[in-house]
């Protein structure tokens, strides 16, 4: 669209990116990078930068992998940690935001309720909620960074008498900062990644800190700042630091990975024994962190320098591996015929997937349901014209995915415009395509919802792999127009087209 129209149309922007958290970040770097005339403007439903990040306020909120891969390539991370405190992460990508001027492109308090695709014109028109009243933005293309889980509901499955407890009950996801908890008994449920990194952070006020699981977790324990990092930090100068880093990592946990997976049972003993070396001495290894599936078939949690280990050892937490049975005035009572006692109840029990941050899709007045679409390269929609998705990997960071993707989607739109293109789309056309699970994890938050998310196939472009080595490769060597339809609406002009 050409500057005059810009101009008389001001909620008119090239890009309409929906979300300020990383994905949505790293889309309007990438993008200003390759196209640096284009216009976008970024909707964060929230006040504040961070996504995620801001979002999450539970104590011990940390990152669940090494911050130099969740971090961006092109703005090194200059802390200390190898893992960082959700709130450092939310500062820095506050910083990245206004380094590189992206923080003058963002509309706080915007609540995107519904995106409608026009043919004649090829744009978007997307319908919000700003400030409590309502907004109308139109694009040429569309980029979610929206996450890939519900924002306003969690996972809370029912526990019988859960009204009757006559102390606190919270989910991490909505942590009160009001909530005192020092020197009370505190029963967490769950052990996923939010209740290993919340359990040691309580047990530092609370009296006593019980992590109630139904069945173990794999866990390993990874030191907080690594000394080889600090050595490549001080010989080399900061960029080049930061890249070698962000590489060394990324190749230690994919190497890692593909260990577990092709040695489960070495897998298993190594992380059996390394359990053991952190527990006390005769400490029931077996029966509280002996998992019944094999490594990586769920997601591995983190533990930051032995923390959980050590309040267990110190006897400040205690796991209690049973079923609830219910929950009565002062606690729980177990289906063993046990029960814990508690003052507060943190039920950190999951997410629930939701695609494209719930928003309602259409294209020429006809609803598009996200979850009956296949993936196209990981980031776009079958037959859903110029708009791009971001979600990460289940077993690497999120933003080595992340950057691709604002990169994949970055050239898209630049080949466009060079071609004078106003739209274009991924077709599969009719032949039959196998379909296989988008995450390839058996946690409970995928199984509940396994069909929250679009489709993946089984063979590319329809394909999303949770491979960050062969993803990087396909990127590198991308044919943009492979299985893609691109056209001219029929009621923009040429100069338009080409703007």
């Amino acid at each position: 669209m050409d500057g005059a129209h810009r101009a008389a149309d001001p909620d008119y922007s090239d890009v309409l990116i929906i979300g300020a958290g990383i994905s949505g970040l790293g889309a309007a770097y990438r993008l200003g990078e390759k196209s640096p005339d284009l216009t976008y403007t970024v909707l964060e439903r929230r006040e504040r930068i961070g996504g995620t990040w801001d979002l999450f306020r539970y104590p011990g909120i940390r990152s669940d992998s090494d911050i130099f891969t969740l971090s961006f390539p092109y703005q090194p991370w200059t802390r200390p940690e190898n893992v960082a405190d959700g709130g450092d992460i939310r500062e820095y990508l506050t910083e990245t935001a206004r380094v590189h001027g992206i923080d003058r492109h963002i509309r706080f308090n915007t609540h995107v309720s519904s995106a409608d695709w026009d043919s004649s014109t090829d744009t978007w028109t997307v319908r919000a909620e700003q400030d409590g009243q309502a907004r109308t933005y139109r694009s040429r293309f569309l980029f979610f960074g929206t996450g890939y889980y519900n924002y306003d509901e969690p996972y809370t499955p029912e526990f019988p008498g859960i009204e009757k407890f006559g102390g606190d009950v919270v989910h991490p996801q909505f942590w009160p900062e009001s909530l005192d908890y020092s020197g009370k008994r505190v029963v967490v449920i769950g052990s996923g990644a939010t209740a290993i990194s919340l359990v040691p952070a309580l047990a530092q006020q609370a009296s006593h800190v019980t992590m109630l699981q139904r069945s173990p977790t794999y866990m390993m324990s990874m030191a907080r700042i690594d000394p080889m990092v600090q050595a490549i930090r001080k010989v080399l100068p900061r960029k080049a630091a930061h890249q070698v880093v962000r590489f060394r990592n990324a190749m230690i946990h994919i190497l890692m990975y593909f260990f577990f997976r092709k040695a489960p049972t070495l897998g298993r003993q190594l992380i059996r024994n390394r359990n053991m070396a952190a527990l006390p001495e005769g400490y029931p290894v077996d029966v509280h962190f002996k998992p019944r599936y094999n490594p990586w078939d769920q997601r591995m949690c983190l533990v930051l320098d032995k923390d959980l280990f050590d309040h267990i050892s110190d006897g400040r937490v205690e796991v209690v591996t049973d079923h609830i049975d219910h929950v009565d005035a002062a606690g729980i009572v177990l289906k063993s015929g046990g029960r814990v006692d508690a003052d507060v109840i943190v039920t950190a029990t999951g997410l629930q997937l939701q695609a494209l941050g719930g928003i309602r899709l259409t294209v020429d007045g006809h609803e598009v349901k996200p979850t009956e679409r296949f993936v196209y390269k990981e980031f776009l929609l079958e037959d859903v014209p110029n708009l791009a998705w971001c979600i990460g990997y289940t077993n690497a960071s999120w933003t080595l995915r992340a950057d691709m993707t604002a990169r994949a989607f970055a050239n898209l739109v630049s080949y466009m415009g060079d071609h004078g293109y106003t739209h274009a789309y991924p077709h599969k056309g009719a032949t039959p395509m196998p379909e296989k699970r988008t995450w390839d994890l058996e946690a409970g938050y995928i199984q509940r919802s396994e069909h929250a998310l679009p489709r993946s196939g089984t063979k590319r472009p329809w394909h999303v792999r949770h491979n960050y080595v062969l993803d990087a490769i396909d990127h590198r060597f991308d044919r943009i127009d492979e299985s893609m339809v691109f056209g001219r609406a029929p009621a923009v002009s040429g100069s338009a087209a080409a703007s």
